[in-house]
C-alpha cells in the first residue's frame, strides 16, 4: 500500500508510521491545525482592535455623543467589549479597554455616549 503526504502528496518512505515527507510539511499540518482551533480568538480579538480603534478616533476629548450609525458603519460591533461600569444613575457602561459607551436614545435618535476610563471607576 502507497502512503502519500498529507500536505505535498509526495510517496512517503521508510518506516511504516511515517506521516509526512518532511519536518516542512509537519509544520505546515501542525501551523494549520492550532489555526482551526483558533479562529474564534482571532475573531474576537480582531473585533476588540476595531472597536477600541474606533472608540478612541470619535472620542478624543474622554466625553462625546456620536450617532450609533456612524460607529456601526465603520465597523464597531457592540457585542464585543471587555468590561463594564454602572455609574451612579443605574446605567452601564460597557468598555473595550479603556475606553467606554453607552446606549441612549435622544432627539428622536440612537446614540453613544462615549467615555474614557477614569481613576474613580475603579
Amino acid at each position: 500500500m502507497t502512503r502519500y503526504c498529507p500536505i505535498c502528496s509526495v510517496i512517503l518512505h521508510g518506516r511504516a508510521d511515517k506521516k509526512f515527507c518532511s519536518t516542512k510539511c509537519k509544520s505546515i499540518y501542525q501551523y494549520e491545525q492550532r489555526q482551526e482551533k483558533e479562529v474564534f480568538y482571532f475573531k474576537v480579538e480582531k473585533q476588540l482592535r476595531t472597536n477600541r480603534k474606533l472608540l478612541k478616533q470619535f472620542n478624543k476629548e474622554g466625553f462625546t455623543t456620536i450617532r450609533k450609525s456612524v460607529l456601526l458603519k465603520e465597523g464597531f460591533n457592540p457585542k464585543f467589549f471587555t468590561h463594564y461600569w454602572k455609574n451612579q444613575k443605574g446605567e452601564v457602561y460597557l468598555f473595550v479597554y479603556e475606553y467606554g459607551f453607552l446606549s441612549k436614545h435622544l432627539n428622536g435618535k440612537d446614540k453613544y455616549v462615549l467615555i474614557k476610563w477614569q481613576s474613580y471607576m475603579s
